[in-house]
């Protein structure tokens, strides 16, 4: 795609917005075919402004940009509908979802199939009551989305061996390497049987949940290179929702 495009009509969500000179701002966005975009919103501040109440997250919009460089101006936008926003400790999930992926994508790099799974997590956010449920929903969304950015491990193979995963077995995960026989080496403990149930995606035991909530935030921080995320902390601060 030519960096001058006219671009029309293209999906999307905004993750963050931030105040632009007097009247406007900066929405980060991500889109279907065109992966996280950044956009200047012009008088999107303006009481009058017909964007203004559109800049909001997890909100499905059909948007129009244009520009050579990497921040692209916002031509137009409008809203899609079709979704329910998440509400409570559900809209407390979509925020860090935000910031995973603010954090985590590379402007430019299209992830459609990580598009059409955050928009099916966003559904499953608005439409669950239970704390757990909240869990498996956030497992198994940061598991998708390591695998788009090329962060994606083998969960059910020994790193030293190659041989399957033993569900009895006791392990250390290592970014860098994989699964290892837990025998002194540092890393992040595992059951085998979480491992196997994370290759296979399945969240249904409470034993696979406590151990890859652990699992997945190794994976993140190292690929934050240790970096905070800010609705993590501010989460377990506020809320007695642990991330």
């Amino acid at each position: 795609m030519s960096t001058d495009a006219r671009i029309n009509n293209e999906p999307g969500f905004i993750l963050h917005t931030y105040p632009f000179k007097e009247t406007s701002v900066v929405a980060e966005v991500f889109t279907r075919s065109h992966g996280r975009v950044a956009l200047i919103a012009r008088g999107a501040r303006r009481p009058t402004s017909a964007l203004r109440g559109l800049m909001q997250p997890f909100t499905p919009l059909l948007l129009s940009w244009f520009g050579k460089s990497e921040l692209k101006t916002l031509h137009a936008a409008e809203w899609q509908g079709g979704l329910m926003a998440p509400q409570g400790r559900a809209l407390m999930c979509g925020f860090y979802l935000n910031e995973l992926m603010l954090r985590l994508l590379a402007r430019g790099d299209a992830h459609e199939v990580l598009y059409d799974c955050f928009i099916a997590t966003l559904e499953q956010l608005a439409g669950e009551a239970c704390n757990t449920d909240y869990e498996r929903i956030l497992r198994r969304f940061e598991k998708n989305l390591l695998s788009e950015i090329g962060y994606g491990a083998t969960f059910d193979v020994d790193a030293d061996n190659g041989t399957p995963i033993e569900s009895h077995g006791r392990y250390v995960f290592q970014p860098e390497r994989g699964a290892l026989r837990a025998s002194g080496q540092p890393g992040c403990p595992v059951s085998g049987q979480t491992l196997i149930d994370l290759a296979a995606d399945q969240f249904e035991r409470q034993a696979t949940l406590t151990e890859a909530k652990a699992l997945m935030r190794t994976l993140i921080n190292h690929t934050l290179g240790g970096k905070p995320l800010y609705t993590r902390q501010l989460l377990r601060d506020l809320t007695e929702l642990n991330l």
